[in-house]
């Protein structure tokens, strides 16, 4: 008897030989391989037959069922959940596509939440045209506690998309509550509404996992426009399964106001509906409302015009609206131009030799190699005048003599065209031309360990939207570059060709990790809440690109998990003034990290380094690297939470073995850190390298000093094992 697969793929073809390949290519190539893959030639005329055939005779993992006639895609799913014998069911259109790593990641979080009934997961949307875009609001599958609930705890999943291939289904909750879809467009509606209101279990995973194509032409409702009015059937049954059960009456509501939108969005959306039928869905709609009124609640003027049929006050209303938009639209279309222009008249005033501008767009205001360099220069050089570029929330506490440049205003825009040098970790503002006599210093976020630049263009998931014809023209603006170690100058000399000078004299924003003292380790705890003699753990997680947002880990688990004597610091936090990355590092003990640059800024310091690789093979593929992190890390790396947990409470994370992985991280990656790398940029850049200062010998500097040492926290073996089991 054959073993039972984790997961059964269902995929119905009808119509669509021209993705079916790519469609099947995303599944059958995924780094998970214990699924099967019921693919279901839905009575289609094209070559679907012959293209599924093929792939069964290829991988014995494919089973193909050929249906007599169309029947869509809920009857085609249909008849694949009566041959799936996984563990779990997915679907997936055929004209869509399975993210890299997307099975792993869903088998892994099932395995975390101890086999729910329902997993939901992200998907983006695919446009014809290029544009990519994430569905899922962020926040919204947040891995939060409860890990496992139902849909009362979070009744936002049912505003979202309802359609059948976002979710993972326990085929056992299929079986046992006979759940089937119904015939008919917009299918996915009632089985979303029936899976997740009568589930038990129902956990989120933020990742994306299915890139949903919207093609130009085609698909079913394309086909076959009248199908838009099967919405008001599917909507119909699931307001009859709450109104059979009184336990789901509280949910009336949210249907309306669900049913209502959806509506309104088919009315609304250009080219969705003939002409001819847009009177009448208008009508139906107006009438499917007004039958389901009593669950209404509060209404907004948009639907109760809807209800009452009024559709030229509906469309007036609607009209006025966009003009209104278009108006905004306009006056922010005006105000570039004339911002442009100003620009343009002070490019023919002289550059003021006294002047320099320095911005570190997306560090949390001051913060970065520009803000180290802003002070170094302001000290350093006579006569400078420095402006800081940045919002008064972003720069509260700027010193009283740099001036604030507010972006896009009329001074941030006259002193771009007039200032002799332009210092920043950014894209300056579009438009920007560096003229004859000014001197761009670009400085970079961290050291690469992520493929950056023109190094994208062989990874499409990472370098998509990336204008490569801009990005060299703005290589040619740059003076200088600055570089952290020899490894940085080596990947970015590549990845952004140019004519500038490379300044390979450390990092400016890491001097403060030798100049910091006791007192000021010990304040930058107090204010970020860390409780003395507790051991401070400082999670910085990378940014993914086919994940929304971060961190990867539960943070409120990990700290319930550890218990007492640890604080978890959220390096994956917005950033502001007080939450500085290098504030982070100087109050943390050990850095937990991923692939996040911040671990060879905080290696300067060091303190212990855990990387917590659950994804590097899929980051790897989708992003490139420039070395292999997990055979050079700067200290143990874990696969998984319960053994980064085992970690801390046996005390391996400091153990002497971490010591000597640092040692031959700093020396890679550190050599010029000293606490004076800002300095040299200076002189090199505003004194034309007038004293110019040696390197300070790595056996001479001394670090900020470690936090006062904690107690060591050793649960016992009984304890341990319990914890265990609840990660």
């Amino acid at each position: 008897m054959c073993a039972v697969p984790r997961f059964s793929i269902i995929v119905p073809a009808h119509q669509v030989h021209a993705y079916l390949p790519e469609c099947l290519e995303s599944v059958l190539s995924q780094s998970f391989t214990d699924f099967e893959l019921l693919a279901v030639d839905d009575g289609s005329p094209d070559g679907c037959g012959g293209l599924l055939a093929e792939a069964a005779g290829t991988d014995r993992r494919v089973t193909v069922l050929r249906l007599p006639e169309p029947g869509g895609p809920g009857p085609a799913r249909n008849a694949g959940m009566l041959h799936a014998r996984g563990d779990y069911v997915l679907f997936l259109d055929s004209d869509d596509a399975l993210a890299p790593g997307a099975l792993q990641a869903v088998a892994d979080r099932l395995e975390d939440t101890a086999g729910p009934d329902v997993l939901v997961f992200d998907h983006e949307r695919a446009f014809w045209h290029g544009r990519i875009e994430r569905s899922v609001p962020a926040g919204m599958l947040d891995h939060r506690e409860p890990q496992v609930f139902r849909a009362q705890d979070r009744p936002g999943l049912l505003r979202l998309p309802a359609v059948a291939w976002n979710k993972a289904y326990r085929r056992e909750f299929l079986l046992r509550g006979g759940l089937r879809f119904p015939p008919g467009a917009y299918e996915g509606v009632p089985f979303t509404w029936w899976t997740l209101l009568t589930a038990e279990a129902v956990t989120v995973l933020d990742r994306v996992c299915v890139q949903h194509r919207r093609r130009r032409s085609g698909g079913l409702l394309a086909q076959a426009p009248r199908r838009h009015f099967d919405v008001f059937g599917q909507y119909d049954r699931v307001f009859a399964l709450v109104g059979e059960q009184q336990r789901f009456a509280r949910w009336r509501p949210m249907l309306y106001r669900r049913m209502s939108d959806h509506l309104v969005s088919v009315i609304l959306a250009p080219g969705r509906l003939p002409r001819s039928a847009r009177a009448e869905f208008f009508r139906r709609s107006g009438k499917q409302c007004a039958r389901y009124r009593d669950a209404a609640g509060r209404t907004d003027l948009r639907h109760l015009l809807l209800r009452l049929g009024a559709r030229r006050t509906f469309r007036l209303l609607w009209a006025a609206g966009s003009l209104r938009r278009r108006l905004r639209a306009a006056v922010r279309a005006v105000r570039g131009p004339l911002m442009r222009t100003y620009y343009r008249i002070h490019l023919r005033r002289r550059v003021d030799p006294a002047l320099a501008v320095f911005a570190a767009p997306a560090e949390g205001g001051y913060a970065g190699d520009p803000a180290a360099l802003e002070a170094t220069a302001r000290r350093l050089v006579p006569g400078l005048r420095t402006a800081w570029v940045g919002t008064a929330e972003e720069a509260p506490d700027l010193h009283r003599r740099v001036r604030r440049l507010q972006p896009g205003s009329a001074a941030h825009w006259r002193a771009l065209a007039r200032a002799k040098y332009l210092v920043t970790s950014g894209d300056v503002e579009p438009g920007l031309r560096k003229r004859q006599g000014q001197t761009l210093v670009r400085t970079h976020v961290g050291t690469p360990l992520a493929r950056e630049g023109l190094d994208l263009g062989n990874h499409p998931v990472a370098g998509l939207g990336t204008d490569f014809a801009t990005l060299l023209s703005r290589i040619d603006a740059w003076d200088y570059s600055v570089s952290a170690n020899r490894h940085s100058t080596l990947a970015r000399e590549r990845a952004y060709p140019g004519a500038y000078t490379t300044l390979e004299y450390g990092a400016p924003r890491n001097d403060v990790m030798y100049r910091a003292t006791a007192d000021d380790v010990a304040r930058i705890r107090a204010e970020l809440g860390v409780p003395p003699g507790t051991v401070a753990v400082l999670y910085a997680p990378a940014e993914r690109d086919y994940l929304r947002g971060r961190p990867r880990l539960d943070l409120a688990r990990l700290a319930h998990t550890l218990g007492p004597g640890f604080t978890v610091l959220d390096g994956g936090a917005p950033r502001g003034p007080h939450r500085s990355a290098t504030r982070l590092c100087l109050a943390a003990d050990v850095l937990v990290t991923d692939y996040a640059p911040l671990m060879f800024d905080f290696a300067n310091l060091d303190r212990p380094i855990v990387i917590h690789a659950d994804d590097w093979e899929t980051y790897r593929a989708t992003r490139g690297t420039y070395f292999d992190l997990t055979t050079a890390p700067p200290g143990p790396v874990v696969r998984d939470l319960p053994t980064l947990v085992r970690l801390f409470h046996s005390g391996a994370w400091r153990a002497p073995q971490g010591a000597e992985l640092r040692a031959a991280f700093r020396e890679r990656f550190c050599p010029y850190d000293d606490g004076h790398a800002a300095e040299r940029v200076v002189r090199a850049v505003f004194l034309d390298g007038a004293g110019l200062a040696p390197v300070v010998p790595p056996h001479e500097r001394r670090p900020a000093p470690l936090p006062p040492p904690a107690p060591r926290v050793v649960r016992p073996a009984e304890t341990l094992r319990s914890t265990r089991s609840g990660v």
